[in-house]
């Protein structure tokens, strides 16, 4: 008969490729499972025991949550789980040196280098062994859990816990394979369980720990994906803009002609919107750096080593290359989530500007005969169903949507972060999530409209020019040479008679052909301060 303890024993279904079922429940938590089913195991938590399918790496609480919110198709986002593991090493690796993570089995210590055998790994080793593991997408499949959850995030933490713990213990057992053969004494006496609460969770809250991770995943989606991505479209822009730096073309307002601009000029302004939109994600950057880490259940720091906070989150900035630091006050990083809610409102401000964007090129490109049609897109699908050759502007529409669905998600984190009731927001999964999404959605959206449309447009020379010849407004130049009166005279005999201003202004007598061609220049007009007698 063995010599461990009971609670140190593996199920007899647990093996490398299953997680071993954990200590039995204390007394009172009566075992309504006698056997799991073909293909289960038992997992317990302090409610007694559940099944879990043998090849999940999940434990109870998950099952739990699994087996109790069916709700919708959304499931927590990926980053979130990532920055978790992120955290959750972090805390190990600095548990261990705070010594607050035992080796396993420490009596067996001594027995390390014996016989020409390795020492045996740390469990902090091992837990963090197996956060990169998940990190680089090998278990995607054991985070199965709805946003639709705990308020606090308890559930995802809970689920990234029993992960790492079940997974790390596979890895202890299987360094100790391996030191025990062929021949030897395993330095480590397997099944040594690694506990998802007393372990991996040490010094920890889900209350902090969810926040903290909340602040990190979108921090490196921030970072990695969308500022890239809204500068790949600005510079787009820019160039775009540079290369159509002479075309004047007829500006508009009200929806009506107006004075002459060049097309460079106009592409210049969206440029200038994005740039305003990166510095407003850029503010909200040091926001998402402080971390919640150490305020444990309600901001206090209860159960937390005063030093493992401040050793985590630097630990973190080193792993992320993010200047991350200990939120100035833990009970505000609880209870309310400001800075995510001003990073929700830079994003919305984005999909302001990318809607007005999309829409002028849309507008621009109307046509192609009987539109405005001074933009050529892109032909990059059939349009129609019924109409041939028809090509819409589909990277113009998907972009609007996008931003239709960003200003509707800002709403939804708007309201979900005036809901922190006293020391804890219980509306986390929910603001992350839609943060996230309109991260991603942004990001994708601003990348396919360079690539798509941007890149591909080109002016149409002629339609422009024929434009600005028939315009009205070009009377606007004739103001300070004639008077406000006769000009607005000019211009309405042209537009009564179908002429043109020139010919109106040659009927009425106000000047001739040549005062008129001076006085009249569209280049002069659009670029008034390069022409000025100096």
């Amino acid at each position: 008969m063995s010599d461990q303890p009971e609670q140190a024993r593996q199920s007899p279904l647990a093996d490398a490729s299953a997680p071993p079922s954990p200590a039995t429940p204390p007394a009172g938590h009566g075992d309504a499972i006698a056997a799991p089913r073909p293909g289960q195991r038992l997992e317990r938590d302090s409610m007694g025991p559940v099944e879990v399918p043998q090849d999940r790496l999940w434990g109870a609480q998950t099952q739990r949550s699994l087996d109790n919110f069916r709700i919708g198709a959304d499931r927590m986002p990926l980053a979130v789980v990532y920055a978790l593991a992120r955290i959750k090493k972090a805390a190990a690796l600095v548990n261990r040196g705070l010594g607050l993570l035992p080796q396993p089995l420490p009596e067996q210590s001594g027995q390390s280098g014996q016989s020409g055998q390795p020492a045996p790994p740390h469990m902090a080793e091992a837990i963090a062994r197996a956060a990169d593991e998940v990190l680089a997408g090998l278990h995607d499949d054991h985070f199965p859990l709805s946003v639709w959850q705990t308020g606090s995030g308890t559930q995802t933490n809970m689920n990234v816990n029993e992960v790492l713990a079940n997974r790390a213990t596979q890895l202890l057992a299987e360094a100790a394979d391996t030191a025990a053969a062929p021949g030897g004494q395993s330095p480590v006496r397997p099944p040594f369980r690694i506990h998802p609460n007393d372990h991996v969770n040490r010094c920890q809250s889900s209350n902090d720990a969810f926040p903290a991770a909340m602040h990190l995943a979108a921090a490196l989606a921030l970072r990695d994906d969308l500022l890239p991505a809204v500068r790949h479209l600005r510079d787009a822009l820019r160039a775009k803009a540079a290369a159509c730096a002479d075309i004047v073309k007829i500006g508009r307002t009200h929806l009506q002609d107006a004075v002459p601009l060049t097309l460079g000029d106009e592409m210049s302004g969206w440029a200038a919107q994005l740039d305003a939109c990166l510095e407003g994600l850029d503010a909200a950057m040091p926001h998402l750096c402080r971390l919640a880490l150490g305020g444990t259940a309600v901001g206090t720091g209860l159960n937390a080593h005063p030093a493992f906070a401040p050793r985590a989150i630097a630990l973190l900035a080193d792993m992320t290359g993010l200047p991350l630091v200990p939120a100035p006050n833990p009970f505000a990083a609880l209870a309310a989530h400001d800075g995510l809610v001003l990073t929700s409102g830079a994003l919305r401000a984005l999909a302001t500007a990318l809607l007005k964007i999309a829409n002028d090129v849309r507008w621009l490109a109307s046509g192609p005969r009987c539109g405005i049609g001074e933009l050529r897109l892109p032909e990059n699908e059939p349009g129609s169903s019924i109409m041939p050759g028809k090509v819409n502007p589909t990277q113009c529409e998907a972009l609007t949507m996008v931003a239709v669905q960003v200003m509707g998600l800002d709403a939804a984190v708007g309201m979900a972060g005036s809901q922190g009731n006293f020391e804890l927001n219980v509306f986390k999964p929910l603001i992350i999530h839609d943060v996230l999404t309109s991260m991603r959605l942004l990001a994708d959206g601003c990348r396919s409209f360079a690539d798509h449309a941007v890149a591909g447009m080109q002016p149409d020379h002629a339609v422009i020019a024929a434009h600005v010849g028939r315009s009205l407004m070009l009377v606007t130049a004739l103001a300070p040479v004639v008077g406000y009166d006769r000009a607005a005279q000019a211009a309405h005999l042209a537009h009564t008679r179908g002429i043109t201003l020139r010919e109106a202004c040659l009927e009425l007598g106000l000047l001739d052909g040549a005062a008129f061609d001076a006085a009249v220049d569209p280049m002069r007009m659009a670029r008034p301060h390069d022409h000025q007698d100096r």
